[in-house]
C-alpha cells in the first residue's frame, strides 16, 4: 500500500547525464603501505535511472557509493554533477550538495534513538530550515504506511518499520539521486520486499535517480541497468 496515493504518476525517462564518475582512484595510505580501492572507473548515472551495483564483499561497492555521495573524495579523477564538480568542493561545500541533492539509505538505519521516528525525518527539513517541516515529515511517514508509528522510538519499531523511516528521512527533500547501500540487508524475506516496493515507488513518484548496492539478484534486476564491480573495477 506505500504510497498508493502517488501511483498515478507516469515516469518518464530521462536519458541525460545527472552524475559522471571520470577515471576515479581512490587509494588509502598507512604508512608506507597504499591499498587501492577504486581503480579507474568512469560510470555515468542519468537522470531517472535506477542502477545496481552488484560485487562481492570487499570489491569496492560501498566505496563508489560513499564517492557518489560526496563522503569519499577521489585520489585521482573527477566527479561531475551535471555541470558541477564536486569532487573539487570543500567539505563545507559537500555538506551543502548533500543535503540538496542527495539521500542516503544505509542497511544500519542510522536513526537517533532519542529522536521519534517524526523528529528524525522532520530534523532534514529543519537543518534546511524548511517550513512546515513536522506537518510535511508526517505527510510522507503517512503515505509509508506509518501514520500509528510518529510518536514511537527507533526501539520501538520494527527493522522494517526503522528503514522506512530512514527511507522518508532520505527522500524528504525529493533528492536527485538516492544512494542505498544494502537496504534490505538486515531485514528478514517479508520486509525485504516491503522495503524493496516501497524504494520503488518512491523513486519513481519523486523523479528520482537511484544507484543501488545489493547482493539480491531479484531486486537488482528491477534496476534500468545492472553493473558488476571486481577488485575495485567495473566488469
Amino acid at each position: 500500500e506505500t504510497f498508493s496515493k502517488n501511483k498515478s504518476m507516469v515516469r518518464i525517462l530521462n536519458m541525460s547525464d545527472l552524475i559522471t564518475l571520470n577515471n576515479i582512484q581512490l587509494q588509502y595510505q598507512n604508512g608506507s603501505v597504499v591499498t587501492e580501492v577504486i581503480k579507474g572507473i568512469t560510470l555515468a548515472v542519468k537522470k531517472q535511472e535506477t542502477l545496481a551495483i552488484i560485487g562481492k564483499s570487499g570489491s569496492g561497492k560501498t566505496s563508489l557509493i560513499m564517492l557518489l555521495a560526496g563522503l569519499e573524495k577521489p585520489t585521482s579523477g573527477s566527479i561531475v554533477f551535471e555541470n558541477q564538480t564536486i569532487s573539487d568542493f570543500n567539505e563545507e561545500g559537500l555538506s551543502d550538495f548533500r543535503q540538496k541533492n542527495i539521500g542516503i539509505i544505509f542497511q544500519s538505519f542510522y536513526l537517533i534513538p532519542n529522536y521519534t521516528a517524526l523528529e528524525n525525518v522532520a530534523l532534514t527539513l529543519e537543518i534546511n530550515l524548511q517550513k512546515n517541516a513536522t506537518e510535511l515529515a508526517k505527510d510522507i511517514l503517512i503515505n509509508l504506511g506509518l501514520e500509528h508509528r510518529l510518536q514511537h522510538y527507533p526501539s520501538q519499531l520494527s527493522g522494517g518499520e526503522q528503514q522506512r523511516v530512514a527511507i522518508a528521512r532520505a527522500v524528504i527533500n525529493k533528492p536527485s539521486i538516492i544512494l542505498a547501500d544494502e537496504p534490505t540487508g538486515n531485514l528478514d524475506d517479508e520486509n525485504s520486499v516491503l522495503i524493496s516496493n516501497t524504494l520503488f515507488d518512491v523513486v519513481k513518484s519523486f523523479g528520482s535517480s537511484l544507484c543501488l548496492v545489493t547482493h539480491d539478484k531479484e531486486l537488482a534486476q528491477r534496476c534500468d541497468r545492472q553493473i558488476i564491480i571486481q577488485d575495485g573495477k567495473i566488469i
